[in-house]
């Protein structure tokens, strides 16, 4: 039964953490009075302590996006079952969550800095430089998947549309709440929280009609009202990235939080109680449509099993409002944990509902997207508890949206820290440019119009997911790479790093090499490809020439000097 499989899962997910991220805690020599860059780099604008709470719930909902949901529903209807279901589990224990992990603990030991900069200290400075590059060219396709799909959710549900826009309007006010009129955490927590639930009812009563956007052109393109709602997100991510991140990132990710464990909560319930039997197959093909399963399989499902974004959040936000270094191994090995049961229950949506034709034929032809799917499937959990399969649906479609939200302003917040360390920029306000020369180029290429191998329209995240799964395995390729010169220097032999990483290089390369030579419908598309992977295999080359050298080693993990700097020119 497809509970029993639900069950299975999260038990090795969960048993996973409980005993491999208590190992690593002492490997890295984690404690609980070195002073964290939160506090000892405090400028009430990015590096700020938040509570425990609030922090993890920032870190799931910006890692989570729609990366566990997507991936799982798309490797699914492609390979079967039990590859998704073995990837998911085995990836998030054995590489996921040790990889987000061991980032946020080297970002921490480098005041807060981001995987780039932690490059820089052990490795070189010309390290940084590329990584830097690479990893901006992969927040671009962050971007431009995340505001596509967004864009189509609020497109297709003007309901869903309206219960984001009250839900950003509530998230401020909890953050001034907090911050400013210094209400405790459960207190304004009693009072927000069941109004993000009311946002709910009140989005589905007044559905935002997608008649009234105006249009951006007269084109068919140009006229789908889709389009004009990526602009207003492009607005939103602009504004979200330089506001102070007490003032809408931290309460909104909170916030966000409780959507996804409610949505967990009510999948998990209607799973154990519906007694769905699996019809659907356990294996399909080898070779499918998609492509072959390796490594079509592990660059599909990247944020479900393991994602070098999280890397780059983990060092770029996360390691900025950290409190106490305790708290890392919740937040970073735990919430993908978390992340992994998502991708169960996704998955559990394509085993219950794609044994009906329908649901994989609509999807090939662009009738059903795999949100569609997920969302569909919540609606067929809820009704098990007694609420409609409708108000189940609206309520999924809501849970991602707002996830989706947050992973496009935390992106671009990113984004500019990238461009003010490659360039080497101190000051605060230089962030209105930096984060407009993040926004602006995706919001140009998710304009584009884009097509498939027939010649017929595609969505443009679609079209981008490919390299998009790619990228972003091959940056958690790239940052297991970097912590293992980071370990080796503090005369470490991390062999729970290296191999993970030779099997995340083998994945990433084996795919960038069949985009780049089977050629796509975009030459932007490939000319990319072409350009990440030159540059990972220059970072590559640097790293593993360092590995292979006599280094001046760091202090030891455990000791109170690794607290100091370590990064060359700071």
């Amino acid at each position: 039964m497809l509970a029993g499989i639900f069950i299975g899962g999260t038990v090795l997910l969960l048993t996973g953490f409980f005993f491999y991220a208590r190992k690593l805690e002492r490997i890295l020599g984690v404690t609980g009075e070195r002073e964290t860059p939160a506090v000892t780099e405090y400028d009430g604008v990015d590096y700020v302590p938040a509570r425990a709470p609030i922090l993890f719930g920032h870190h799931f909902a910006s890692i989570a996006g729609a990366g566990p949901i997507v991936g799982p529903v798309i490797a699914g209807l492609a390979f079967g079952w039990l590859p998704a279901l073995a990837w998911i589990i085995l990836g998030t224990v054995l590489i996921g969550g040790m990889h987000d992990y061991t980032t946020l603990i080297a970002s921490i030991r480098h005041r807060g800095r981001s995987i780039g900069e932690v490059a820089r200290a052990v490795i070189s400075p010309g390290a940084q430089k590329i990584l830097l590059g690479f990893i901006w060219l992969t927040l671009i396709y962050v971007l431009v998947v995340f505001l596509d799909l967004t864009a189509t959710t609020f497109t297709a549900d003007g309901g869903v549309a309206t219960s984001s826009m009250i839900f950003i309007a509530l998230a401020v006010l909890f953050g001034l709440a907090i911050y400013r009129l210094r209400l405790s955490i459960p207190i304004a927590s009693l009072i927000f929280v069941p109004l993000i639930f009311l946002a709910v009812y009140v989005g589905q009563q007044a559905p935002f009609d997608p008649g009234l956007l105006p249009r951006l052109g007269d084109s068919v393109h140009l006229a789908d009202p889709t389009k004009t709602w990526i602009v207003i997100l492009v607005l939103y991510c602009y504004l979200a990235s330089v506001m102070p991140v007490w003032m809408l990132l931290q309460p909104r990710d909170y916030l966000s939080s409780y959507l996804l464990y409610a949505t967990v909560l009510l999948s998990a319930v209607g799973l154990l109680l519906g007694g769905f039997a699996v019809t659907y197959p356990a294996f399909i093909a080898f070779n499918t449509p998609a492509g072959p399963l390796f490594p079509i399989l592990f660059v599909t499902i990247a944020c479900g099993a393991v994602s070098g974004f999280h890397s780059v959040i983990s060092s770029g936000t996360t390691a900025k409002q950290l409190g106490k270094e305790r708290e890392a191994k919740t937040i970073g090995f735990g919430a993908m944990t978390a992340e992994g049961i998502v991708a169960l229950i996704a998955l559990a949506t394509v085993i219950l509902l794609a044994s009906d034709g329908a649901i994989a034929a609509g999807y090939r032809a662009h009738e059903v997207s795999a949100i569609g799917v997920f969302t569909a499937g919540m609606g067929r959990f809820a009704a098990v508890v007694g609420i409609p399969p409708e108000l189940g649906a609206k309520f999924g479609g809501l849970a991602i949206s707002t996830f989706l939200l947050t992973t496009l302003d935390t992106c671009t917040r990113l984004g500019r820290f990238l461009l003010h360390e490659f360039f080497g920029i101190r000051k605060v306000s230089a962030r209105y440019l930096s984060s407009l020369i993040t926004i602006a180029l995706p919001a140009l290429f998710v304009l584009l119009p884009f097509k498939d191998a027939q010649g017929n329209p595609v969505p443009a995240w679609k079209a981008v997911w490919p390299l998009f799964g790619t990228a972003n395995q091959l940056l958690a390729g790239l940052g297991l790479l970097i912590v293992s010169v980071w370990l080796r220097r503090q005369g470490q032999r991390a062999w729970w790093a290296l191999i993970p990483m030779v099997f995340m290089f083998a994945i990433t390369f084996t795919s960038l090499a069949s985009l780049i030579l089977g050629g796509t419908q975009s030459r932007l598309i490939e000319l990319i490809a072409v350009a990440l992977f030159v540059l990972a295999l220059v970072v590559i080359a640097l790293g593993l020439r360092v590995m292979g050298r006599r280094l001046a080693p760091e202090p030891p993990l455990g000791s109170a000097a690794t607290a100091a700097v370590r990064t060359e020119g700071s």
